[in-house]
């Protein structure tokens, strides 16, 4: 347990203006990841694609979004850290509003990307407004603020789009942004200083390191997004993604290590306690969005249930936390911030646990508990994460600190999604192919069911057997996707008991 040393520093209301408006841009960037997911077919239909066209609505978003992030604290340097915001937050609103009026898939498609590029923006920006804005003893309460973005979104997306879905349209779940986007501007407007940008930053960019971190990521998200749908190497566009991949990383590398000036620091993964945060936070992003892309499939496919019903059991992975975030600042500064996200991890992966033993009968209460349980865990994570990951950095190395965390975080859901669809196509043709071979004609239980309908004149229902065979199946295969996501936690635990404590001063909270 820590101890009481110093007092809180007192926090102005014009730094906690910048710093709500700089949360609300994260928590809006990151709902609008997943905000599609309920709500994928009915805009599927409304621009008459195909399932394996709209996919590109949500990988068109992620692609831009993650290839942004690294680029973000560099970017707010050249231009300014007030006026970049705010003309991002407003790109942003206009590409939502023409999302929302998309007249074909293609249109759909390049909004997409624009909204991708500058919400990605909005994201490390937060931690680094909060880092920069408040004192380092406020610093606990300011993360805990940016874990309500980081943790709620993700889980409210869903439900949120299958709401609005439902009940009116599916281009309102892109016209949502219109409002908050709005009051972000007028936040970070008033309570931020318009500090004059280094546009001469242009002028010896490290455009080599952009352009060839830029192929990477966005290559290696179409791969990890689009390979289960093209049979992954079977495909001439994935293996052509994957060369370039490769090339674009080993260049990027060769890059940034001899560049005196790079625009991303990434020897920052150098540090023992940066590295094995970041990867947590990897894992962090793998079962976050792999749950919310996992459990969603399965309550359409499985349990026939539409959007707005998604959308309520989803929710139940974010209300708890609301009543857990009040108290995160003050358990962060008594208790081992290692501790706390390890617990979080545990709890994470017992709930992935608690779902891997799912049947077809599945529904709201089942899932019930298992998703309180996640969402305590959920949110005993990102806060003290987020402390280990930042707490030794220097002033000017947190742009580049907040880029590669938030990026790798989102490339963990890229690699989740990707991976979690694989082992559910992998799995179900497993299952499928030991439940064939136990409930074969020849088989005894076939000749006993045909020996009974022979004798009493009735036909042997085979394609009630074959579709009750291939829902078994998935639901197996689901439940070994719910395993993988619980086994991965439980080695993220042991990652962060790699880290060392962070050493300064201990501080107490007195009062808000």
């Amino acid at each position: 347990m820590k101890t009481r040393n110093q007092p809180i520093e007192a926090v102005s209301p014009k730094q906690w203006i910048a710093v709500i408006g700089a949360i609300l841009g994260a928590f809006m960037a990151i709902l609008d990841i997943s905000i599609t997911n309920a709500s994928l077919q009915d805009i599927q239909g409304g621009l008459s694609a195909t399932l394996d066209e709209g996919a590109w609505i949500s990988t068109a978003y992620l692609v831009a979004e993650i290839v942004v992030i690294p680029m973000t604290g560099w970017l707010s340097q050249v231009f300014g850290l007030r006026r970049y915001l705010v003309w991002n937050a407003a790109i942003f609103i206009v590409a939502s509003m023409l999302c929302g009026l998309a007249w074909s898939l293609p249109a759909m498609i390049a909004f997409r990307v624009v909204q991708g590029f500058t919400g990605g923006v909005l994201i490390p920006l937060a931690v680094n407004v909060i880092l920069t804005q408040l004192p380092k003893s406020r610093h606990p309460l300011g993360m805990t603020l940016f874990s309500i973005a980081a943790s709620l979104a993700p889980c409210l997306g869903p439900t949120i789009g299958g709401w609005l879905t439902v009940n009116f349209s599916w281009p309102l779940v892109f016209y949502i942004n219109l409002v908050p986007g709005l009051l972000l501007i007028a936040l970070v407007t008033k309570g931020l200083d318009d500090v004059p940008g280094r546009p001469e930053l242009l002028q010896h960019g490290d455009w080599w390191g952009i352009g060839s971190l830029a192929a990477a990521l966005g290559s290696l998200t179409v791969i990890l997004e689009e390979g289960v749908r093209k049979d992954w190497f079977e495909s001439d566009l994935i293996a052509g993604l994957a060369v370039l991949c490769v090339a674009s990383l080993a260049a990027f590398l060769f890059i940034e290590l001899r560049n005196p000036k790079p625009f991303i620091n990434i020897r920052l993964l150098a540090r023992r306690n940066f590295l094995f945060v970041s990867l947590a936070s990897t894992v962090f992003g793998f079962g976050i969005y792999g749950s919310v892309f996992i459990l969603p499939l399965f309550l359409a496919q499985i349990g026939r249930l539409d959007a707005s019903q998604i959308g309520s059991i989803l929710l139940w992975a974010g209300l708890p936390q609301l009543a857990v975030l009040p108290f995160m600042p003050g358990l962060v500064r008594r208790f081992d911030n290692r501790f706390l996200a390890s617990l979080g991890m545990v709890l994470f992966g017992i709930s992935a646990m608690m779902n891997s033993t799912l049947t077809k009968d599945w529904a709201h209460d089942q899932f019930l508990w298992s998703q309180v349980v996640r969402a305590v865990g959920q949110t005993l994570i990102i806060t003290p994460l987020n402390s280990l990951a930042f707490g030794g950095l220097e002033g000017s190395e947190v742009g580049s600190g907040s880029g590669l965390f938030n990026m790798l975080r989102n490339l963990g859901g890229s690699v989740g999604i990707g991976t979690l669809g694989a082992t559910l196509a992998l799995r179900y043709h497993l299952h499928f192919t030991r439940l064939a071979e136990a409930t074969s004609r020849f088989s005894v239980a076939a000749q006993d069911g045909l020996a009974v309908a022979a004798a009493t004149g009735r036909r042997f229902p085979l394609g009630a057997v074959y579709k009750a065979m291939n829902r078994e199946s998935f639901v197996m295969a689901y439940g070994d996707c719910f395993f993988l996501i619980g086994t991965l936690f439980f080695l993220g635990a042991l990652l962060i008991f790699a880290v060392k404590p962070l050493a300064g001063p201990k501080t107490e909270v007195v009062g808000h």
